[in-house]
């Protein structure tokens, strides 16, 4: 674990870059707050919008505030259909993020510009074989997107995602995957993660980017009205079934993609993540839609309360003179 990371956060927890959705109000806000604010650079629509929005970050996480803020992270999307990857980089080096996270591709592209200035690459990985190319990459750490995530997704269970990842991997470990609480924080941390990611939970946020409409219906609905599907983008994500019915989808009939993937383009009747919503496993924990700065809150008591539960779990385990009861 990078431990000027690590220092400057109140409570391990990465709210994770969504499409559409993350944007500067919400990166600050949690960068206050005491976790790690990120954005996809993608949620801008031409590189000056991304030239404002990274300096807007920069000077307005330089003043105020109550506590120094914790760092915040850009999203980039390394696939081949990102024809803007190159300008984005240049931004990268001029700003300088404390952390770079990659998606959607090799991790390779953005090494050199990032390590350069000494920040962090963070590589999402949703299963063993890419793992394995991005420790080949030398990542310094990789985000584990695990079964239950909202958004592209994964299959493998977080614990045993983590597990697996430890035997070969002693870099950063970010898991994601259905995480909402500071309860589900302790469980990952103690399990071998460094950091988790809840992306859901800040889905909505007041600060958050989502339409009204998107955010009640994070509020109003649970897991069960989830579908994975990789009819959308052509990858597997996890859809909120009303979003799918509102766009004149069957949730149930739902037709793969033809030709190339393509994670910014729509189709002809609907736009992909923009008029189909995305979530994870976790939005049962989320009923209401508060300041990015409460639910931080929220999670940092959860957190305590889970650490101390497991410290007096620990304790009752064992008799006077430490033998450990079997």
């Amino acid at each position: 674990m990078n431990h000027a990371i690590a220092g400057a956060l109140r409570v391990p927890v990465v709210a994770a870059p969504m499409f559409l959705v993350s944007g500067p109000d919400l990166v600050i806000a949690t960068c206050r707050a005491g976790i790690i604010g990120s954005f996809p650079t993608q949620n801008c629509r031409t590189v000056a919008d991304l030239d404002t929005w990274m300096g807007t970050i920069t000077d307005r996480l330089s003043t105020g505030g109550e506590r120094p803020p914790a760092p915040w992270a850009a999203n980039l999307v390394t696939h081949s259909s990102n024809e803007r990857l190159k300008d984005d980089l240049q931004l990268i080096a001029e700003y300088k993020p404390q952390v770079v996270i990659t998606a959607l591709g090799s991790p390779r592209p953005v090494m050199e510009v990032v390590k350069g200035y000494g920040g962090t690459v963070i590589a999402d990985v949703v299963n063993m074989k890419l793992a394995h190319k991005a420790a080949a990459a030398g990542v310094d750490g990789m985000a584990c997107i695990s079964a239950g995530a909202g958004g592209h997704t994964g299959h493998l269970s977080p614990f045993a995602f983590t597990s697996a990842v430890r035997e070969f991997f002693d870099g950063m470990i970010v898991i994601g995957g259905g995480i909402t609480d500071g309860h589900g924080v302790a469980g990952a941390i103690t399990a071998g993660a460094d950091l988790v990611y809840m992306g859901t939970r800040f889905l909505a946020a007041q600060e958050s980017m989502a339409e009204s409409e998107y955010k009640q219906m994070i509020v109003d609905n649970g897991p069960d009205d989830l579908i994975v599907s990789s009819a959308i983008t052509g990858t597997p994500a996890s859809w909120l079934r009303p979003s799918l019915v509102a766009c004149g989808l069957d949730p149930d009939n739902l037709q793969s993609p033809t030709g190339s993937k393509n994670y910014t383009a729509g189709g002809a009747s609907i736009k992909r993540w923009r008029d189909v919503w995305a979530a994870g496993q976790g939005l049962q924990t989320v009923r209401a839609i508060e300041p990015a700065g409460t639910i931080v809150d929220r999670i940092a008591a959860e957190y305590d309360t889970a650490l101390g539960r497991a410290s007096t779990a620990h304790d009752a385990l064992r008799v006077p003179g430490g033998t450990v009861v079997a």
